[in-house]
């Protein structure tokens, strides 16, 4: 396997920001660092744009909403720094948070910088001879899922306690993620707006609230060189919040794409779980009952509601996209992938089962 360690590239056209004003800012905080500050940035992603800050020896991350965000709740810069704040040194690996600040007027929106965590990070559009083995793979999926259940089960304390309110998660959630929908529209898809209905008339008995990552997949997680078994650090805070862990895990499920899947959802390169030695989705939820120690009931409703905030979040991004906010050649088509979202939980919602759905 070839290390696919994610590399920084010139920063697109569109989502430059005034880099003098950054370094005199970073100098106010930081006097005793000396040398060039060099700005790059991130290619991969699809949400907070992701830069490389360079330093003399210091090597970070700065995060920042992308231009044009419609939906404040998904790039809550502070709340991503408060967590990573929590979580730092706990038994779930996080960068090391920097600083933060809500000044808009440095490079255009608030942002927050951390550390910069080097490893190996698995992406949906690597060719084949890049992934692992098949017996490594394995053992990645299941060091996956331990961590999301780690992260299930932290203890609720300190800064998690203003995170959010539990009671009332799963409705709150079918509500909000068809109203995002609705202002985000740009075209008829009636598969959308049949999941949305049959969601919140089939909303199941909620669990206990934890703290929950919301976006958790193999591309946010980072995984050691010298041992890919071992996860090393899991990126993306912003949507985290307290909630019903089954819909983490749902939302999650909704990334896992299997071989037999619509062809469009496998074009948009989602995740590498269709890679030899990864187990299937139904086979997820029993390694993740088994690490938990919980059986996961309706399991048809949470992937459903999965794959529909997926194709909502897809959505925004086409929006934006078709509003001008943004050149990235990359959303051109992502149309394509809200409509695979919506009939993979079609699908899902009449066979009632998550695999072999095609």
């Amino acid at each position: 396997m070839l290390q696919h360690i994610d590399q920084p590239k010139e920063i697109r056209q569109g989502e430059e920001f005034d880099v003098k004003s950054l370094i005199n800012f970073l100098r106010s905080q930081f006097p005793e660092i000396q040398g060039e500050l060099v700005v790059k940035q991130f290619p991969s992603g699809f949400s907070n744009l992701t830069y490389q800050i360079q330093w003399g020896e210091k090597d970070w991350v700065l995060r920042r909403p992308p231009f044009g965000a419609n939906v404040k709740s998904g790039h809550d810069m502070m709340r991503e720094y408060k967590i990573l704040t929590a979580l730092h040194g706990s038994a779930v690996k996080v960068p090391e948070p920097i600083l933060y600040t809500e000044n808009t007027d440095i490079i255009g929106a608030d942002f927050y910088m951390m550390e910069r965590v080097k490893g190996v990070i698995l992406r949906g559009y690597m060719p084949p001879e890049q992934l692992p083995e098949k017996e490594t793979m394995a053992g990645i999926s299941q060091s996956w899922v331990n961590t999301l259940a780690a992260l299930h089960q932290t203890p609720l304390q300190g800064n998690f306690t203003t995170l959010g309110k539990p009671e009332g998660y799963v409705a709150r959630q079918v509500e909000g993620w068809a109203k995002r929908y609705q202002k985000a529209k740009t075209d008829e898809i009636a598969a959308m707006e049949h999941i949305a209905v049959w969601l919140a008339e089939n909303q199941p008995t909620e669990v206990a609230g934890t703290l929950i990552h919301n976006d958790y997949k193999y591309d946010n997680v980072v995984l050691n060189p010298d041992n890919l078994t071992e996860i090393i650090a899991v990126l993306d805070w912003e949507m985290a919040t307290l909630g019903d862990p089954l819909m983490d895990l749902g939302t999650s499920l909704g990334y896992w794409l299997e071989a037999a899947d619509p062809e469009p959802l496998r074009q948009l390169s989602l995740s590498p779980t269709t890679s030899e030695g990864n187990p299937t989705r139904e086979q997820v939820a029993a390694m993740y009952e088994k690490a938990t120690g919980k059986t996961v009931d309706n399991i048809v409703f949470y992937y459903a509601f999965g794959l529909f905030k997926i194709a909502v979040i897809i959505q925004q991004i086409y929006y934006r996209y078709k509003k001008g906010y943004t050149n990235d050649s990359r959303f051109k088509g992502l149309i394509h992938g809200v409509k695979g979202c919506s009939m993979l939980a079609l699908q899902a919602i009449q066979k009632k089962r998550i695999g072999d759905l095609f």
